[in-house]
């Protein structure tokens, strides 16, 4: 008692250090490392250095056992990791700490290991630290910044949970990667039936198992989207969210997930239900906003093949399974109840499956029907270097085990070998087009007729030749007196028969350019301008008949031929095929806008023949082809040198400007490329082939369309997958098409290499300081460095992903004439108009394998 009464300050001091003391303790866990000899117990917590994540124990609601975990602070009941899912602990005593092995663990009470990562061969100087993307990062003490050299990473061993910072390995090696399994029940972490992850077989996609089968799929990924997910070619969260990276040294690739606004917070899950979630924190900081839901619980067509095999699911049609054309029932009696589940057969067999091909099919081959706004059917076993739709059903016919077919922007040609399953509308106009194989009969309609019918058909054929032979007998002598109907007269060499449509009467020539459907300026109709119009037949004289000696090339319009004129004068004929993509519209495009275009980088049009079927435009000849024999032959690259190039690329911007800003009309031609670009005698450049070409009205600066059209390699992101268009995606073809005039190369012409198109190889070379490494070799030691790297940069800020990033044409024309212009630095373009075949097989050793780049795209889809 004295003691006590001599030292009062003395017992205060030591009370408030003990105080100090234990307040000390509790705070110095409120940190985001834990270290050796540092415990967590049970209702202690590690923070993230910006307080958005929280680690620590915590029981689910409604149970009386506790967890490591990991959850949004802002939300304690959002659990985005469990550390002992599979062991739970009964009380509160468990503690999380740095065992002697190095490795981080969790002891219950007694002592007993509940959980470890398992690491070995650490040392016992480890420390682990909670990040600020919500991954526990184990890593010794001095290297604990550097997660390139961590031990061992949460975000490696997810639970149910995908966060953005995470990366989903896709590699055909390892097959089926389920990184995500959903909890047993909304109250149990320990793992439940589902199963969530990527398939890397037939185009990488995300799917949901339930157990040992598939539930639902995302379709493949053509990347920018998964196609079989409709909202996200119209969501942005989605669309700017989602990558998947160039393949490392180990073939293996990666899918990770950004958000375009980095303090939103986004969390997928797959819940115990089986359904995966999209889920974003609202910005009233309330609760979790449901994005998406897959698969959805209205959408019975979502769940995996739920019509069998060969049969297509549609939500809103009655019923909602229906076998493919060409196919019945399989199980007609299961059909009648609604127990599709048994799917479809093939009427007939393939042709190419038919004993020594006779089998019915009268040696006919067997034929393709096409589906449009279809979600790909599952499991495709090749993906092929079939450059164009043409050539992939061409691969497709080839090989008997091929059922299906279907060249998509941003993957290539897909070849289905197997039986086609999981197929659903999307009831999405302009979406994915497949084509699956039919026996020949089943396209033509031509199936059986038996020979009473074939008589029966002959004979009321006759009976009406006789009657209509009968009928011109008896009245001959009126039709004498009626003026004498023939087609367009041959014309002699030296007279050639030109006449003005705006004074033509003709019906042929009136129903192909007088329709109200002509191009409209804010919807004021374009007069169609003054332009001569040559018969047919004159045209056949000048390209004798259009043989083989007067070709000049193939399109994906059709043929150009040569001709000449009986005055001497040579012309090119552009004869459309009855199978282009281009059609009546297509010609009307072409023959209004460039008949009132005048610049000398634009190709001149002489005039048109209109014939039945036969639309022909005729231009002034250019001796030196297009640009694309030059510069994609080896044999005469060397012709093209630096100052050529250099006049090239000046000229195509300046006929490209005029067509922006300088003519009457504001025109976007949308399908610029190096076919499209012809040269006269002097090499000089001369835009062509307008017949993709729109025009803008008053201050419109850029409009929609769901009929995406253009070439492989040359579209800009915004118009390949949303159908958005300007001034800006000419800027982007411009840029692609720079790069390959100073590259020697195309830039869809790396399948063989470590780079997915041009524009990732220049970028590539660019961060890299080595732009000069780009040029094309047989021009590289005699150019001007300093004019060439000005010509890449100048390319890379056209090839920007965003549309407001790229420069206009007035921007370049004034950056190429400018001696030493200030230029912006270029973003990294991320979206590659192609990707490459991951098929070695399909690879030839030592060889190039390109695209023809002369297809044209003629509907939506995505790349």
């Amino acid at each position: 008692m004295e003691t006590n009464n001599k030292n009062p300050v003395a017992v205060f001091l030591a009370s408030l250090i003990f105080l100090l003391y234990s307040f000390a303790a509790q705070f110095c866990h409120a940190i985001d490392i834990i270290r050796q000899g540092e415990i967590i117990g049970d209702g202690e917590t590690l923070i993230s250095e910006n307080g958005i994540f929280e680690l620590g124990f915590f029981s689910p609601e409604n149970s009386p056992f506790r967890f490591v975990g990991i959850w949004y602070k802002i939300d304690v009941k959002t659990d985005v990791w469990v550390a002992n899912r599979d062991s739970p602990i009964s009380d509160r005593s468990g503690v999380l700490r740095i065992g002697v092995d190095g490795n981080l663990v969790v002891l219950d009470g007694n002592k007993s290991l509940v959980w470890s990562t398992n690491v070995s061969g650490l040392s016992t100087n480890t420390a682990a630290i909670l990040r600020n993307t919500g991954n526990l990062v184990l890593s010794n003490n001095d290297t604990i910044g550097d997660d390139s050299r961590a031990h061992w990473q949460s975000f490696n061993h997810p639970t149910d949970t995908f966060l953005p910072g995470m990366r989903v390995p896709v590699n055909s090696a390892i097959g089926e990667y389920r990184a995500f399994r959903a909890w047993k029940s909304a109250n149990d972490p320990s793992p439940g039936n589902y199963t969530m992850g990527v398939d890397p077989d037939g185009g990488p996609q995300i799917v949901i198992w339930d157990q040992m089968r598939r539930r639902w799929r995302s379709g493949q990924w053509n990347s920018v989207i998964f196609t079989g997910v409709p909202e996200m070619s119209n969501t942005a969260s989605f669309l700017y969210g989602f990558k998947l990276s160039h393949p490392d040294e180990n073939r293996t690739q990666y899918f990770t997930y950004d958000p375009s606004n980095s303090s939103t917070l986004f969390r997928f899950r797959i819940g115990w239900d089986g359904k995966e979630q999209q889920l974003m924190w609202d910005d009233g900081g309330t609760n979790w906003t449901v994005l998406h839901s897959q698969p959805d619980s209205a959408n019975k067509c979502e769940l995996y093949n739920y019509c069998g095999n060969y049969a297509t699911c549609h939500n809103f049609n009655s019923p909602s399974c229906n076998c493919l054309e060409g196919f019945r029932p399989k199980f007609p009696e299961q059909w009648s109840r609604g127990n599709w589940s048994g799917g479809c057969e093939r009427r007939i067999e393939l042709q190419c499956h038919s004993t020594n091909g006779t089998a019915g099919g009268n040696g006919k081959p067997d034929g393709f029907k096409g589906l449009n706004s279809m979600k790909l059917p599952d499991l495709s076993s090749l993906w092929l270097s079939a450059g164009n739709l043409d050539a992939c059903r061409a691969s497709c016919l080839g090989n008997c085990s091929c059922t299906a077919c279907s060249f998509i922007l941003g993957i290539g040609c897909m070849i289905w070998t197997g039986e086609l399953v999981d197929i659903q509308h999307l009831d999405q106009s302009g979406s994915l087009q497949f084509f699956y194989r039919l026996h020949h009969s089943e396209i033509d309609g031509t199936r059986k007729i038996s020979n009473l019918v074939i008589i029966i058909i002959s004979l009321v054929g006759a009976c009406f030749l006789a009657v209509s032979l009968w009928l011109l007998w008896r009245y001959k002598k009126n039709l004498k007196g009626l003026p004498a109907v023939s087609s367009m007269p041959c014309c002699k060499d030296e007279d050639v028969a030109v006449f003005d449509v705006s004074k033509s009467k003709g019906k042929e020539v009136s129903s192909d350019l007088s329709e109200p459907s002509d191009i409209l300026i804010d919807r004021n109709e374009v007069n169609r301008p003054e332009l001569p119009i040559f018969n047919f037949s004159t045209v056949a004289a000048a390209t004798n008949s259009f043989c083989e000696g007067s070709r000049l090339g193939q399109g994906g319009f059709g043929a150009v031929y040569k001709g000449e004129l009986p005055g001497g004068q040579e012309i090119a004929v552009k004869r459309l095929s009855g199978q282009s993509g281009q059609g009546l519209e297509e010609f009307k495009n072409e023959i209004i806008l460039i008949a009132k275009l005048q610049h000398r980088n634009l190709v001149r049009l002489l005039g048109c023949s209109i014939q039945g079927e036969e639309k022909i435009l005729i231009y002034e000849y250019m001796p030196n082809k297009s640009l694309d024999s030059f510069l994609f032959d080896e044999a005469k690259q060397a012709q093209l040198d630096w100052r050529t190039r250099l006049s090239i690329i000046e000229g195509i911007a300046r006929g490209l400007l005029y067509l922006h800003r300088d003519s009457r009309l504001r025109i976007i031609h949308r399908d610029l490329k190096a076919s499209n670009i012809l040269l006269d005698a002097e090499m000089n450049p001369k835009i062509s082939d307008f017949g993709m070409a729109r025009i803008f009205g008053g201050n419109q600066n850029e409009a929609n369309t769901v009929r995406v059209v253009g070439t492989y390699g040359y579209m800009s992101p915004e118009y390949a997958m949303e159908g958005l268009f300007s001034v800006k995606s000419d800027v982007y073809s411009f840029g692609v098409l720079l790069l390959e005039i100073v590259g020697g190369r195309r830039n869809t012409g790396f399948r063989s290499s470590e780079h997915t198109s041009l524009i990732a190889y220049a970028w590539h070379l660019w961060m890299e300081n080595k732009a000069m490494d780009l040029v094309d070799p047989c021009i590289r030691d005699s150019c001007p460095p300093n004019e060439v790297l000005k010509c890449i940069h100048i390319g890379m800020l056209c090839v920007q992903d965003s549309a407001m990033h790229r420069p206009t044409m007035a921007a370049v024309v004034l950056m190429l004439e400018s001696e030493t212009p200030t230029l912006p630095m270029p973003r990294q373009p991320t979206y590659t108009s192609k990707r490459r075949s991951i098929d070695s097989e399909f690879i030839w050793d030592g060889q190039e394998i390109v695209s023809s780049n002369d297809v044209t795209v003629t509907m939506v889809v995505g790349r």
